[in-house]
């Protein structure tokens, strides 16, 4: 059809270009592969490697530079009067404009992006081998202003793709704008995650003085809002790189301090009669880490006198990660904490060791201690810190670290990253499925959830939406009574295993709920705001064995694009499925 409305000598400029231009593309995606190879094996090679020259580096130079000559060639073969005019033209030009936007994507990241993200592996990987974590935090510190440009100019390559036609009668250009939309889509939060690691990880770590934190060890066996009860914890010190720990306690120690949160009319009205701010196992039912960070660091002041720098909450999970890089960890009555037992130890097996409630809490700290202690001789270690480092990359992206920081300019960066632990309050399609355990039991390690999204017809206000979330209770017969013991006293009746959950489900700014339902029965929902979402809510009993299924009809302002999902880190992950949009005619 492009021939039809172009001379025959354009037509075939185009057709020759074309074919040259997907060929050096499929190559510079060759050299990208294998840098992405490259650069992993940098990451955890012997130091004596690095010290010996650092060949990966160079094979890093080599692949990057090919990769970048290759896309740049794609983008020159894609410009000029034929091209241009060719795009223009009406539905013919659509895979034309797709090519053209591809080459010149792709150049702009293999010139631009990569460069600075790449080169700062191997000089973070030598400067941990050869300096310890101060040298890799100096490393770090200098890289700030590429990897803030890098970030942008990913972005807006990112934005630039999503505008390119979404549909023509070209399969091939269509699949590689899905495919390089799907890179994009992981590139950009890690150049973004990069830029702002650089700019406050080195000041929180203390470079420019000695840094106090609170490091909340949250028991994801019973859900609350960031994750799980905060049971263990732990005040750490950072100085020029030093890490260690200056106190461990657990929760029993912690309640009864009370605090006055201050964060506006909708969270009193969504958690003010649970008291956060004075019952320290509800202290984090709002999903908005900053919220529980800002208590636990009142509290402790009120505690000891003492100001912190921040707040840091990990879990089971986040340890078995980190141990997977450590190697593992030795408890004082010679039991092994490793990356294969760490969340069984401490939120299954420990219920039936220990029926002693205070010997079990001081389990918890031992097994907090000793995983700890093992991650923190790493961070001293150069032949593991680099895998370390590669680690806690991992737990940031399982979404099973959360930080907060006591100085509002970096407090500020953190809260534009996932790892920031803020619940959103942008603009746009959002679906957010909240649970906090009602009964007092550690059932929820044997809780599945899923969540499926799903958009329908367009109106004059918006798209309405379906939201399915199914939940399941595993847990099994013959359970300990202190898993499976109710404090909440329920006026019916229950058996051993049933669990009860207060199911919270965020919706995008300005939707609103039409009607609802569990187990197809109509229902009314509580409804609430938290930092511009509605919210709405369910006190729910889960019986053992049992799965019920909650239905929610919605209509949402804005829902041309996937919704951002909150993904509450649990023992088991949350399914999410997302349907496509139907597209709206006007």
């Amino acid at each position: 059809m492009a021939a039809a409305a172009l001379p025959p000598a354009a037509a075939a400029w185009i057709g020759v270009t074309g074919w040259l231009a997907r060929t050096e593309l499929l190559a510079a995606q060759h050299d990208l592969n294998a840098l992405r190879q490259s650069v992993a094996a940098a990451v955890v090679s012997h130091p004596a490697a690095v010290a010996a020259g650092a060949p990966a580096e160079s094979a890093q130079e080599r692949l990057l530079r090919s990769a970048a000559a290759h896309a740049a060639r794609a983008h020159r073969l894609t410009t000029g009067p034929a091209w241009y005019t060719a795009a223009q033209l009406p539905f013919a030009g659509a895979p034309v404009e797709t090519v053209r936007g591809l080459a010149k994507a792709s150049d702009e990241l293999a010139g631009e992006v990569l460069p600075p993200l790449v080169r700062a592996v191997p000089r973070l990987s030598a400067g941990a081998h050869a300096g310890g974590l101060a040298r890799a935090l100096t490393e770090l510190q200098g890289q700030g202003d590429a990897f803030a440009r890098a970030a942008t100019v990913a972005a807006d390559v990112q934005g630039d793709v999503r505008r390119l036609p979404h549909s023509t009668w070209l399969p091939a250009a269509d699949s590689g704008r899905v495919q390089l939309s799907a890179q994009l889509d992981r590139l950009v939060p890690s150049a973004r995650d990069a830029a702002v690691a650089a700019r406050v990880v080195p000041a929180m770590l203390g470079a420019h003085g000695p840094r106090r934190y609170f490091l909340s060890f949250q028991n994801t066996a019973e859900a609350r809002g960031t994750g799980g009860l905060p049971g263990a914890f732990a005040v750490l010190r950072t100085d020029r790189g030093r890490v260690s720990f200056e106190r461990f306690g657990n929760d029993t120690e912690m309640d009864g301090f009370r605090t006055d949160p201050k964060f506006g009319a909708d969270f009193a009205d969504q958690y003010g009669d649970n008291e956060p701010g004075s019952v320290w196992q509800n202290s984090n039912m709002s999903p908005h880490f900053p919220y529980a960070a800002r208590i636990w660091t009142s509290a402790w002041r009120v505690h000891t006198g003492r100001r912190l720098d921040g707040a840091i909450a990990l879990d089971p999970g986040a340890l078995g990660l980190l141990l997977r890089a450590t190697g593992p960890a030795r408890m004082p009555d010679g039991r092994a904490v490793t990356a294969a037992n760490a969340v069984d130890l401490t939120e299954r097996s420990a219920y039936a060791d220990y029926t002693d409630v205070d010997e079990r809490k001081a389990f918890f700290v031992e097994a907090a201690r000793a995983a700890a202690g093992r991650v923190m001789r790493s961070m001293d270690d150069p032949r593991t810190l680099p895998a370390l480092l590669s680690a806690v990359h991992d737990v940031e992206r399982a979404g099973r670290l959360q930080v907060w920081s006591a100085h509002a300019a970096e407090e500020r960066l953190l809260e534009s990253r996932p790892f920031g632990g803020a619940l959103p309050d942008a603009p746009g399609p959002f679906a957010g499925l909240v649970v906090n355990n009602a009964a007092g039991t550690k059932l929820d390690y044997y809780l599945d959830r899923s969540l499926r999204w799903a958009p329908g017809a367009c109106t004059g206000d918006g798209r309405s939406v379906t939201v399915t979330v199914t939940l399941t209770n595993r847990a099994p017969a013959g359970l300990p009574h202190y898993v499976t013991q109710r404090v909440d006293h329920p006026p019916y009746p229950t058996r051993p295993g049933d669990n009860r959950l207060l199911v919270s489900y965020y919706a995008g700014t300005g939707a609103h709920l039409t009607s609802a339902t569990l187990d197809g029965r109509r229902l009314e929902m509580i409804s609430g705001t938290e930092r511009g979402h509605p919210v709405y809510t369910l006190d729910l009993e889960l019986p053992r064995g049992a799965g019920r299924t909650l239905v929610l009809h919605l209509r949402e302002p804005e829902a041309d694009r996937p919704p951002t999902i909150l993904r509450q880190a649990l023992v088991t992950p949350l399914r999410a499925t997302v349907e496509p949009a139907p597209a709206c005619h006007d």
